[in-house]
């Protein structure tokens, strides 16, 4: 595979982590007013009821489906950069990398004691995709993203229900709300024994039965594809030059896919009656969707950090060096706020509320961020990752 990139340099680090930075921010936003994926709200919040629906809906819009995107697309893109980085060495990474996923499944076990529905687990054992394809041309390497983006499971979903309009096969066996009991009750051992078991395995069956086992595998590998490319290269004025190209020509061809497959999506769903049907289709536009919609958000947050020198968007680049410690850290800190075992505010919070809560937390753990890095060099999670990486 070639590689076009130069070597790694401290603005393209930064552009990278901030985009990795406003993907989390994103996520945190999301989990408070979810409460962390235990939908229990209080049941009349008076005259906030409309701000409520509104901020819902508008956060829904611009981060759901599309922060994690981010993460997963930066994911394939680090694995891009570790990999190239040993093959400077004379290594091959491909060992070390395995042993690392392993790792990282730890941490997602030790993150679903606290939040039903993490993603690091699913990261974990998707990751090892990119070992075999690792050396593929970049051609052949784009072409198996985009068949897996196309959703070839659920495409055979859609055959099987046109060819058997009346049969309706039960796709979710583990279900999120089959833990609720145990994130509203009082015993954390409860709800930690749910979380672990019930809980993963109902974040794996659903992202299996909604297509996000293949969206996910296909933008680790789209990260990897552009690594290698250089688009996210700022390394020299050449570099720069080749990815901000590159960048407009994906705004401008993934916006107004992104606004056609809104509304096409919207039109579909209204036609279609038979329920395994409609389920299917909506996985399928609705990943295509996201992806575009994700795009737009990808190439116009790095073309205004290119414009503008980073000075806004640098802020959350610091937040961004330490993902795996933030989204861990608000599992833990978000299941004490939210549920059962701790202050319980599922029952008084309702969106507006959760949302302001969200957005002190997120203050809070970039103050926290900025902090940490004057005084070492990687985040505490991200110290004990590397450091057992390479033991």
């Amino acid at each position: 595979m070639e590689h076009t990139v130069a070597s790694t340099v401290k603005e393209r680090i930064l552009a990278v982590d901030a985009l990795r930075g406003f993907a989390v921010m994103g996520i945190i936003l999301l989990h408070n007013i979810e409460h962390f994926n235990f939908y229990s709200f209080p049941e009349d919040t008076g005259w906030l009821k409309a701000l409520d629906t509104t901020l819902w809906d508008f956060l829904f819009f611009s981060f759901s489906g599309k922060a994690y995107a981010i993460f997963a697309l930066l994911f394939g893109f680090t694995f891009y950069l570790q990999s190239r980085s040993a093959e400077k060495r004379g290594e091959d990474f491909k060992n070390r990398y395995m042993w690392r996923l392993v790792l990282l499944l730890g941490f997602g076990f030790v993150n679903s004691l606290f939040f039903p529905g993490e993603i690091l687990v699913l990261y974990a054992i998707l990751g090892f995709v990119l070992v075999p394809v690792r050396h593929w041309s970049d051609r052949a390497l784009l072409s198996l993203a985009v068949f897996l983006m196309l959703q070839p499971v659920e495409w055979g979903k859609v055959m099987y229900s046109l060819c058997v309009p009346e049969a309706h096969p039960q796709q979710m066996y583990f279900s999120l709300g089959d833990v609720y009991p145990q994130l509203g009750g009082a015993s954390l051992w409860e709800m930690v024994k749910a979380n672990f078991v019930t809980g993963q395995l109902a974040s794996l069956n659903w992202a299996w039965c909604y297509g996000r086992v293949f969206q996910t595998s296909a933008l680790f590998m789209i990260g990897l594809w552009l690594g290698c490319k250089g688009y996210f290269s700022a390394a020299t004025p050449a570099a720069l030059e080749q990815s901000r190209l590159f960048w407009q020509r994906v705004l401008c061809l993934s916006l107004p896919l992104a606004v056609l497959m809104y509304f096409a999506k919207s039109f579909v769903f209204s036609q279609v009656e038979n329920p395994f049907l409609l389920s299917t289709l909506k996985t399928i536009l609705n990943s295509w969707y996201n992806l575009f919609f994700m795009l737009c958000i990808v190439g116009a947050f790095l073309l205004l950090y290119w414009a503008n020198q980073g000075k806004v968007q640098r802020i959350l680049a610091l937040y961004g060096r330490m993902s795996l410690t933030d989204y861990v850290m608000q599992s833990v800190i978000g299941s004490f706020l939210y549920f059962g075992y701790g202050l319980s505010l599922h029952e008084v919070c309702g969106t507006t509320y959760s949302l302001l809560i969200g957005i002190v937390f997120l203050v809070a753990q970039v103050a926290f961020a900025h902090w940490w890095f004057r005084h070492f060099r990687r985040g505490p999670l991200e110290t004990l990752w590397h450091q057992l990486t390479w033991l």
